[in-house]
């Protein structure tokens, strides 16, 4: 256990935005009730300023495939950052150690589950992702994204606690816009990004779609979209020839703020996306990431799509046509938008960040 009046709490979580955003919304919350929070995590996340005393970088690998090769450099990789882990873990002492998913998570939590430090897994998505399936058997709790979670051995159910994906104090800021209904002539407000795998096909797809409305209709349009750096010129110059006001960038630094700003996003459904969107109460047109192997975003859009903030789009339907055909349809019924905005908000889950706090010091008795 940790020494001293103020407890440490280790966090275990990968690089990318979709496990680090949420440990990060979950580290304020713990420091609010004067816990130190330290970081455990990849290489990847070398770039990202997380509110850590201390980050710990532990040798993960993901598992990809079956090549035997392959196999064996994954199991030497996670064998290698569990036992760093171990190490670690006898200089740190945490008092309760904290995984958000994917690999880099690995090692962390089965050295805490070793040496008998409490433990906490939180997945995000609405299907138990293969590296959370390792180690729901032996974590001491998990708490859940979503209210359903697919792929669940009901022997964990006793271990389930619904706390919603924590979302950064940006998101909470941005929540706090209402949602502006469309007006009798108005211009439609657009937001299109879909992350690093994600924005190719809206860059193919979008303008193509736009291309295809009646100039009345385009008229009526303004868009915001991230675009790959190597895409951003050509999609900008299909706005600027077709007379749509478009800003169009590779990365946008205030995402949420412009998500309150839109009346419509056409996005991915990675589990931070979906939880924003429904955080902030905005209406959707989902196309999840394909060919992944847990089908998690297929999974989370299924879920706002089923309270009626979303529609969801398989990207092999996900054509100009298609695409078309919805934007003309929701521009012809305004009053659609806001019912979906509202089914949207409904969804959310602004305290999540408190209620994964609130878990945390209950498993780790503090």
């Amino acid at each position: 256990m940790s020494t001293g009046a103020a407890p440490l709490v280790l966090l275990a979580a990968g690089g990318t935005g979709g496990h680090l955003f949420p440990a990060q919304a979950l580290a304020d919350a713990l420091q609010k009730r004067g816990a130190v929070i330290e970081l455990a995590t990849d290489t990847r996340a070398a770039h990202f300023k997380f509110p850590a005393r201390t980050v710990h970088v532990i040798p993960s690998a993901t598992l990809r495939g079956r090549n035997p090769i392959a196999l064996a450099r994954t199991a030497a990789l996670l064998t290698l950052g569990t036992a760093k882990a171990w190490s670690m873990l006898g200089r740190v002492r945490p008092a309760v150690v904290v995984g958000f998913g994917g690999y880099p998570t690995v090692p962390p939590l089965l050295a805490a589950a070793m040496r008998g430090i409490p433990t906490v897994l939180h997945e995000q998505n609405g299907v138990m992702g293969r590296a959370n399936r390792l180690l729901a058997p032996r974590v001491t709790a998990i708490a859940t994204g979503f209210r359903t979670l697919a792929r669940l051995d009901p022997r964990l159910q006793g271990k389930i606690t619904f706390t919603g994906n924590p979302v950064r104090r940006e998101v909470i800021a941005a929540a706090a816009t209402p949602y502006a209904a469309l007006e009798p002539g108005g211009k439609l407000r657009l937001l299109v990004f879909g992350g690093s795998q994600g924005a190719r096909v809206m860059a193919e797809i979008v303008p193509a779609a736009v291309e295809r409305l009646s100039a009345d209709l385009r008229a009526h349009l303004a868009f915001v979209q991230q675009a790959r750096a190597e895409d951003v010129d050509t999609v900008r110059a299909i706005y600027a020839r077709l007379g749509i006001a478009a800003e169009c960038a590779p990365f946008f630094s205030d995402l949420p703020a412009r998500m309150a700003a839109a009346h419509l996003v056409i996005s991915r459904s990675g589990a931070s996306t979906v939880a924003e969107l429904s955080a902030i109460g905005r209406p959707a047109l989902l196309v999840p990431l394909p060919h992944a192997l847990d089908q998690d975003q297929f999974a989370n859009a299924g879920v706002l799509e089923e309270a009626g903030g979303a529609i969801r789009i398989e990207q092999r339907d996900f054509t100009p046509q298609r695409l078309a055909s919805e934007i003309a349809a929701l521009v012809g019924d305004r009053g659609r938008l806001v019912t979906m905005a509202q089914s949207a908000k409904s969804a959310g889950t602004l305290d999540a960040a408190e209620r994964l706090a609130d878990l945390v010091l209950k498993v780790a008795e503090i």
